[in-house]
């Protein structure tokens, strides 16, 4: 009699999560301020709304920009958000910090965006493993909105996981 191979992560009811498809595909870009400062030391602020005038924002057309001061100096809050005013039209996001708040702002937003409620009752298993880098905090999220509404989440893979959470019985 022949061993019949039986595929049980087919057949199972798990429901797989693979945090990589919520990665933005847009570029990312650093917009360092620093290329604005008289003298490397403070912003002047004539010269800087001529710059603000004159500057093609269109170059960050579906981008996503961090914007940042890589060195120590005299920059007024006003600069930046005088900065977010004119990304607005452009970009895809923009934030006030390095890449990684970029990418923690671009991951919130698309969990943000999940709708939990068609993983209600759900035995998930959230992907560990996998070929683009996850950043922890994305995993951190997908819990907080899955917790409220999933039956079982598990981390890993559907033939190797890792129990994490199970709802009580009540």
């Amino acid at each position: 009699m022949e061993d019949i191979l039986i595929n049980r992560v087919a057949q199972s009811a798990l429901t797989m999560l693979n945090l990589e498809e919520f990665i933005h595909p847009g570029e990312r870009v650093v917009y360092d301020i620093k290329d604005n400062l008289f003298h490397g030391l403070m912003l002047r602020e004539k010269d800087f709304r001529e710059f603000i005038k004159t500057h093609d924002w269109t170059q960050y057309a579906g981008q996503n920009v961090a914007i940042i001061c890589s060195v120590d100096a005299i920059v007024p809050t006003w600069a930046y958000m005088l900065l977010a005013s004119k990304l607005q039209p452009h970009a895809h996001r923009y934030v006030f910090g390095n890449l990684e708040a970029l990418e923690q702002e671009l991951f919130h937003e698309a969990i943000a965006g999940l709708d939990a409620e068609q993983y209600r009752d759900a035995k998930m298993v959230i992907k560990g493993c996998g070929e683009k880098p996850v950043p922890t905090y994305a995993y951190v999220a997908i819990m907080q909105k899955l917790l409220p509404v999933a039956a079982s989440i598990m981390y890993g893979e559907p033939c190797s996981t890792v129990p994490l959470y199970k709802r009580p019985k009540a």
